[in-house]
């Protein structure tokens, strides 16, 4: 497993994987970047940290570099589910749920939401409450909200 760091606008964000695929894009809580692309550093890794760096500039709305992430079943088909949310858009735990099928699971898209490794990449950020208001998110309500006003200042006009 390899790790690197990358310094965003929001702070240092971990990613971790193999020389294959990207598993896990984190935010950390450290001050300074520690884990420095180097020699080493697989390709999949620095293709990884170019695209959050495109998508934190606003020229990137979509990843292509492979991801691995462990999960069940169910949790897979709600990170799946939550990587057709838009950019710029917004939707809710009882969407996701509506849109794997599974009206009834709104609580446990919420716990599978909470377990999603690929911040960013698979945008749980998107995720709000159904009356609009902004909800619980791993990386800190305030990284939320940025994201989400990021993302609303480069949205595309079709």
């Amino acid at each position: 497993m390899y790790t690197i760091d990358y310094h965003s606008p929001i702070g240092v964000i971990e990613i971790s994987g193999t020389e294959k695929a990207v598993s896990s894009i984190l935010f950390s809580e450290k001050e300074l970047a520690e884990n420095l692309i180097n020699a080493s550093t697989p390709n999949v890794l620095v293709t990884c940290s170019e695209q959050i760096d495109d998508y934190f500039k606003g020229e990137r709305y979509d990843f292509s570099f492979p991801i691995e992430i462990g999960g069940t079943p169910f949790q897979k088909q709600v990170w799946d589910a939550l990587t057709t949310i838009p950019y710029a858009g917004t939707g809710s735990y009882k969407d996701i749920a509506n849109n794997i099928g599974n009206e009834k699971a709104v609580r446990a898209v919420g716990s599978a939401n909470g377990k999603n490794k690929l911040c960013i990449v698979i945008p749980c950020h998107r995720i709000i409450g159904a009356n609009g208001t902004l909800t619980g998110y791993a990386g800190g309500l305030w990284r939320k909200e940025w994201l989400l006003s990021h993302e609303q200042k480069f949205k595309r006009t079709i």
